[in-house]
């Protein structure tokens, strides 16, 4: 496992949810990852740990090895992969996404 998979596993595991997004909580450099900081505050999220993939080009590439998954953002919530803006919004609708934050 390289230094970069080691320390994304670490981030996901010890924290309860962590965003991999482009730019800040405060300032998304991308629509998807507006999206997603938007979803998270509106289901309570007060824990949110972001990471801008955007400041290192090995983290964003790792993190796409890591989950298997081609884009940003990716939620992670108790260490496992949830899924990026498309699934947060489907899962937001349904109630999924609220219950998995309480839960």
């Amino acid at each position: 496992m390289s230094d970069v998979q080691a320390w994304i596993k670490e981030t996901v595991t010890t924290h309860p949810v962590v965003l991999f997004m482009k730019g800040t909580a405060q300032f998304p450099q991308c629509g998807f990852s507006g999206r997603a900081i938007e979803l998270l505050k509106s289901v309570g999220v007060d824990n949110l740990v972001t990471v801008n993939v955007l400041e290192d080009d090995e983290v964003r590439q790792g993190i796409k090895d890591f989950s298997n998954w081609p884009t940003i953002p990716q939620l992670y919530i108790k260490g496992e992969f949830v899924g990026g803006a498309d699934i947060l919004n489907e899962m937001h609708e349904s109630g999924e996404l609220q219950a998995l934050i309480k839960g």
